[in-house]
């Protein structure tokens, strides 16, 4: 018999925090019946009018952080300390950014004034796709430039996070945004593939894994739509011999483990200069000794549990690959009472004498492990860097910004950041290369990602 409804179960103890139908055939039908009706009357709204209601929805959203973070925590458990700061921070200022650039963004591009220009048309129905390990992050990245182009919105949240679902329907309802042009509905694998294959959805926005972008492909392949897929990373940093070290250290060690490592942008791989590896390595281990792992909603935990146990072991396979392959582990796992194998709680790690035999430098590990390897130049930093699948971000630790930009040409990444790592400029477009996934969020190309150009040529005189 087919499962009707979806549980979360909260990797802090094992308990089922949320429980949800399913959404019926039925509806699924009515909400894309309402959604096509409702961007008829919303696409001749004029936009500042539309960033007015964005406005709207994340003040109601930031002014409820503490709520929504504690939430988060018992979903997916990252430490309270953090998940207010997804809203307050991330949320805010990416929403935030893109209502600042929308009317400039989507104005009519002139080529003669008055009668020749081309347009920026919203497509019509789009469905977001976002996953759970940041799941306000990584959907406002969507779901707020896809309003603001004219679009009506379909959310399709993750099962670990289906309260972030209802939580922007509330704000949006609080906000004034007319019934409709939001929607979100709770679906399954098999219904979320008929959805993207229903004429009624123009545009497919999916952040996840690879295998799931496949997924989205597949089903998106019958039809003439397009797909934004940001998918996985196995990110690397490299660590130059003029790097400041102390503020490398603090950073890398910072995008290795928050949120247990379980980012597509966090750092999975560092290459070190061999001239200042050892010094590198030792503040790392140094560092790492000084999280606290635990119930994430205690005061003074810094690091929670993983999401599933079946993640943690993933993670605990890739350690034990590595090490039978003559890596070493430099952190001792009991020296974090916490941690303990069959259960989500695992304590971080770091491994040194790694190569690329292993899989923790080159799969995707999405936990809180990092290999760290020494070189001797540039070039074979570049050539190691670039031995991936995965093309997401990449950072480089240096005073010299003129080799700092001459590698990052060389370096096959969607993006590249020099002294800084493991964060989005919603200024900046947010888009990946190979396996990391197509298409772009963020940015003015990210608000043009949810329009399709028109063009009008007007023949004003005989």
């Amino acid at each position: 018999m087919k499962n009707t409804v979806q549980r979360t179960v909260s990797p802090i103890d094992g308990s089922v925090v949320v429980e949800r139908p399913l959404a019926s055939d039925a509806d699924t039908e009515k909400a894309l019946a309402r959604a096509v009706e409702a961007q008829k009357k919303w696409r001749p709204v004029p936009v500042a009018q539309r960033v007015a209601l964005v406005r709207k929805m994340v003040d109601w959203c930031v002014g409820r952080a503490d709520t929504i973070g504690e939430e988060l925590t018992r979903q997916m458990g990252r430490p309270i300390a953090y998940t207010p700061n997804e809203i307050r921070r991330g949320f805010q200022e990416r929403a935030q950014h893109m209502c600042s650039i929308a009317e400039e963004a989507l104005q009519d591009i002139a080529i003669t004034p008055g009668s020749r220009f081309i347009r920026r048309e919203p497509l019509g129905v789009v469905l977001v796709v976002a996953p759970w390990n940041y799941p306000w992050l990584t959907s406002v990245n969507a779901v707020v430039p896809a309003l603001l182009a004219g679009n009506s919105v379909i959310l399709k949240m993750a099962q670990q996070t289906p309260l972030v679902a209802e939580r922007y329907a509330e704000a949006f309802k609080a906000a004034g945004l007319p019934d409709g042009v939001f929607q979100y509905l709770h679906l399954d694998h098999g219904q979320t593939a008929k959805a993207i294959r229903d004429e009624r959805i123009a545009f497919v926005a999916f952040t996840g894994s690879v295998e799931g972008g496949h997924a989205v492909q597949r089903a998106a392949a019958e039809r003439f739509i397009a797909t934004g897929l940001e998918l996985g990373g196995k990110d690397p940093a490299y660590v130059r011999a003029d790097a400041d070290l102390a503020s490398a250290v603090e950073n890398l060690v910072d995008g290795s483990y928050f949120n247990s490592g379980q980012s597509c942008c966090g750092i999975e791989r560092i290459y070190v200069h061999r001239s200042v590896y050892k010094p590198f390595v030792d503040g790392f281990v140094e560092l790492t000794r000084q999280y606290k792992l635990g119930n994430p909603l205690e005061n003074g935990i810094t690091l929670g549990p993983m999401v599933k146990t079946q993640a943690a072991e993933l993670v605990r396979a890739h350690i034990k690959d590595a090490v039978g392959k003559g890596a070493k582990a430099l952190i001792d796992p009991t020296s974090f009472p916490a941690q303990k194998d069959g259960t989500p709680y695992l304590a971080p790690q770091v491994l040194v004498d790694v190569d690329h035999r292993m899989q923790v430098m080159t799969e995707e590990t999405f936990g809180p492990v990092v290999g760290i390897m020494a070189v001797d130049s540039d070039e074979l930093a570049i050539q190691l860097m670039n031995d991936s699948r995965y093309g997401l971000t990449a950072s480089i630790w240096t005073k010299d910004a003129e080799a700092a930009l001459r590698i990052g040409d060389q370096v096959e990444t969607g993006t590249w950041f020099m002294n800084r790592c493991d964060y989005l400029d919603p200024a900046l477009a947010w888009t990946g290369v190979k396996d990391s996934g197509r298409g772009c969020t963020l940015s003015r190309l990210g608000i043009e990602t949810f329009t399709r150009p028109k063009s009008f040529h007007l023949k004003l005189s005989p």
